[in-house]
């Protein structure tokens, strides 16, 4: 069956994006108002795009007024954030932070989490995460009314010591920090408990 996002309404658009584009990583960002306020929400339009140099790309959907949620409008006005990933321990809290809070609420506080300072930019990060990127906005690009996405610099990244194998070649026991993706449909999300390898051939 085709889909022809053009003739669909938007719900319908998200629904066949989102209940096939799966897992898909959450990206946890914290980030700061101009009036100190800590910020922390989950979205899962997230990804890496390079490592030369290392870049995130993260997607932020507007308000149904079309006001920017307080990420994108922190992100807007003092150009840092921090990437944070979701452990499966931290699951709930992370589903605490999705709430519509006022923008003068720390939403750490509210979940009950703990934040630590980064070195580099100036929203924490959340204790208990395996994995930080303290990031810095390079562009941020309007791609619809109520749609941006950010393209942001890691100045670099912060892992948990227990999950460090090799520091200098920068290996890790991805899969003992039991991070969690988002999948289809409202609510449901995955572990990466199943998994198979197979070796790169030769051209």
């Amino acid at each position: 069956m085709h889909f022809d996002f053009s003739e669909l309404p938007p719900q319908t658009v998200y629904n066949v994006l989102t209940s096939t584009v799966t897992p898909r990583p959450i990206a946890w960002l914290t980030t700061l108002s101009g009036e100190g306020v800590v910020n922390a929400a989950p979205f899962s339009f997230f990804n890496v795009m390079g490592h030369q140099p290392p870049t995130v790309a993260v997607g932020l959907m507007r308000h149904a007024s079309g006001r920017l949620k307080d990420s994108g409008a922190n992100i807007i006005e003092n150009g840092e954030f921090v990437v944070n990933l979701v452990p499966e321990s931290l699951a709930a809290q992370m589903n605490q932070t999705c709430a519509d809070y006022p923008a003068d609420v720390d939403e750490l506080a509210a979940a009950g989490l703990t934040a630590r300072p980064a070195l580099r930019v100036r929203p924490p990060l959340i204790d208990g995460c395996p994995v930080a990127l303290e990031c810095v906005s390079q562009a941020t690009i309007v791609t619809g009314p109520r749609q941006l996405v950010v393209i942001g610099r890691v100045l670099g990244a912060h892992v948990s010591d227990a999950y460090v194998l090799d520091a200098q070649r920068g290996h890790m026991d991805t899969p003992a920090m039991k991070l969690i993706a988002r999948m289809h449909g409202g609510g449901w999300y995955a572990r990466s408990t199943d998994r198979f390898q197979l070796a790169r051939p030769p051209a």
